[in-house]
């Protein structure tokens, strides 16, 4: 007599679960608002030092103040600094070239955080609006601008690397830091 075969099915384990999208449409929207906002205030911060719209000093006033406040050619500076906040946030807002544009915010950011002054965090006198936006900036560099962005339209930065916001950002920081050894 044989006896019936009994074919016994193990179990499956259970599918490891998927890794979560690096890119979500609600990641892509935040860090679209995010690019926006932070990209418009600083291309607005530029404008007044170049053309002194918002009610900002233009070349010569802002000249003036970095004249006072250390740094050699104050008018070049200006135009330095009017330049870098308003192409730097207008290719933030735009999403193109984010790396080198998050780069130019956080320089500009740096040296004004030094001209600042850290006597003290809060506002008025405080560093705080200062440190939020150099820390914006910093993260859209390191994080990408997001597929809502004219980066996409660029091959080498279609897909965002870590590497090119890291080396931007150090190259912000480098920047900055050379400019304050030139300051007073």
């Amino acid at each position: 007599m044989t006896s019936p075969s009994v074919t016994t099915t193990k179990p499956q384990a259970a599918a490891p679960a998927a890794p979560p999208a690096l890119s979500t449409p609600a990641h892509d929207v935040g860090l679209l608002l995010l690019r926006i906002v932070l990209g418009l205030i600083m291309a607005a911060h530029g404008s007044q030092k170049l053309f002194g719209w918002f009610g900002g000093g233009g070349i010569e006033g802002t000249g003036q103040f970095f004249t006072a406040s250390g740094y050699p050619a104050g008018d070049a500076m200006a135009v330095l600094a009017g330049l870098t906040e308003t192409l730097g946030g207008l290719g933030l807002a735009a999403g193109l070239l984010t790396p080198l544009a998050g780069a130019a915010v956080v320089g500009t950011m740096i040296n004004a955080i030094a001209v600042h002054g850290a006597g003290s965090f809060f506002a008025p006198k405080g560093i705080e609006y200062e440190l939020l936006l150099t820390a914006g900036a910093a993260a859209l560099a390191l994080t990408g601008p997001g597929r809502y962005a004219a980066d996409r339209l660029l091959p080498v930065l279609r897909a965002h690397r870590l590497a090119h916001g890291a080396l931007a950002v150090a190259l912000g920081v480098v920047i900055a830091g050379a400019l304050l050894l030139v300051r007073d």
